[in-house]
C-alpha cells in the first residue's frame, strides 16, 4: 500500500525544482520520499526544471538590465557570470550545444540548468538551440536522480530486512 501524498509535497516539490541550488536533485527526491510516484513525480519536477532555461534567459533579457546598474549587483553578477564561464566553457567550447546537455545533465552541485542557462548566455549561444538541450539536459538529470533514490531506497530496505 502507497502512503497518502502530503498536500505540501508537491508545491514544494515544484520551488525545490526552481530554486538555484537544490533543483531537481533536491525537488526530485522530495517529492519521490514524499509519496509521490515515480513517474509523476519526474514528469512534474523535470517540467519545473525545464522552466528554468527559459525563465533566466527572459531576466537576462529584460531585468538584469536594469539592475545591472547598481553597483552591488552588478558586483555580485559578474562573479556569477566568471564562475559560469569557467565551470561551462570546456564543455561547450569541445562538444558545443551537446556539451551543454551532457553539463547539465550531471546532477552534482552547480551543474544544473540555471548555470547552463547562464554559461549559454555568456558564451553567446543560441537562446532557442540552448533552452533545448537545456531541457534534455534536465530530462537526463531527472532520469539519473530517480534512479540513484530508487534504487538506493531499494538497496536501504533490503538491508535493513536482513
Amino acid at each position: 500500500m502507497t502512503p497518502a501524498v502530503n498536500p505540501n509535497t508537491i508545491p514544494l516539490s515544484l520551488l525545490l525544482c526552481l530554486l538555484p541550488i537544490s533543483e531537481l536533485r533536491g525537488g526530485l527526491p522530495f517529492a519521490l520520499a514524499g509519496g509521490v510516484p515515480p513517474l509523476p513525480a519526474y514528469l512534474m519536477c523535470v517540467a519545473a526544471n525545464a522552466l528554468v532555461g527559459p525563465l533566466v534567459f527572459l531576466f537576462l533579457s529584460s531585468l538584469h538590465r536594469l539592475l545591472d546598474r547598481w553597483p552591488a549587483y552588478h558586483r555580485f553578477f559578474e562573479r556569477l557570470v566568471e564562475r559560469s564561464r569557467r565551470k561551462i566553457h570546456g564543455a561547450v567550447e569541445r562538444y558545443g550545444y551537446w556539451g551543454l546537455m551532457v553539463f547539465v545533465a550531471i546532477p552534482f552541485p552547480l551543474t544544473g540548468a540555471y548555470t547552463g542557462a547562464l554559461g549559454a548566455w555568456v558564451l553567446g549561444m543560441r537562446r532557442g538551440k540552448a533552452i533545448l538541450f537545456i531541457a534534455l539536459g534536465v530530462v537526463l538529470s531527472g532520469a539519473v536522480v530517480s534512479l540513484v533514490y530508487l534504487l538506493g531506497v531499494h538497496a536501504l530496505d533490503f538491508f535493513l530486512k536482513k
